[in-house]
């Protein structure tokens, strides 16, 4: 059966508490949600893969939020693991929700980094009461971390955060994330 972008092919409903989980094959930025997870560089200031899609899209009013929360909390920048909310701009989201995944390496176990960016978006979700958010497959891509790996993190974090969200869909770029996503739910 062909992969249909934009469709849902899979769905997973979690314990009571946690969100179902759904696996997108599609654009982040055209999904039609509350929230969007981006998957930022601590400058939140954009840059390349989701995070330039995201602030293309999104217009200039999330790169302004962005320098806002440069200018006051995060000086410094968005520490890894942590998420923070801005408004969606001209995106369908109302909102989208930044967090910074860790640069994988092969020495060094980083994977409570990486859970606490799933972890740590949920909760800003909750705070914003969305009740529908994307996440795109945080770390995967410049980060260089292992698809395979990166997709079990994901899934497990997601699956085992108590949410008020309703839905969690991650929302694969190619069809390699995607059957990635799908092992790593089975």
């Amino acid at each position: 059966m062909p992969l249909l972008e934009g469709r849902a092919r899979h769905l997973i409903s979690g314990a009571p508490g946690t969100a179902t989980i759904i696996l997108r094959r599609g654009d982040i930025t055209e999904q039609r949600v509350d929230a969007i997870v981006n998957a930022a560089n601590s400058s939140l200031l954009g840059g390349g893969g989701v995070d330039g899609a995201i602030h293309r899209a999104g217009g200039p009013a999330i790169l302004d939020a962005c320098r806002a929360l440069r200018a006051s909390r995060y000086g410094t920048g968005l520490p890894t693991g942590a998420a923070v909310a801005t408004t969606g701009g001209d995106l369908w989201a109302r909102w989208v929700i930044h967090t910074v995944g860790p640069v994988w390496c092969a020495t060094e176990d980083r994977s409570a980094l990486l859970a606490s960016c799933y972890r740590e978006s949920l909760r800003v979700a909750d705070e914003l009461g969305a009740r529908t958010v994307a996440f795109p497959a945080i770390s995967t891509g410049i980060y260089g971390w292992p698809m395979d790996d990166g997709a079990r993190i994901a899934t497990e974090t997601v699956r085992h955060t108590k949410t008020s969200a309703q839905e969690a869909r991650f929302v694969l770029f190619d069809e390699g994330a995607y059957a990635a996503f799908e092992a790593a739910l089975r």
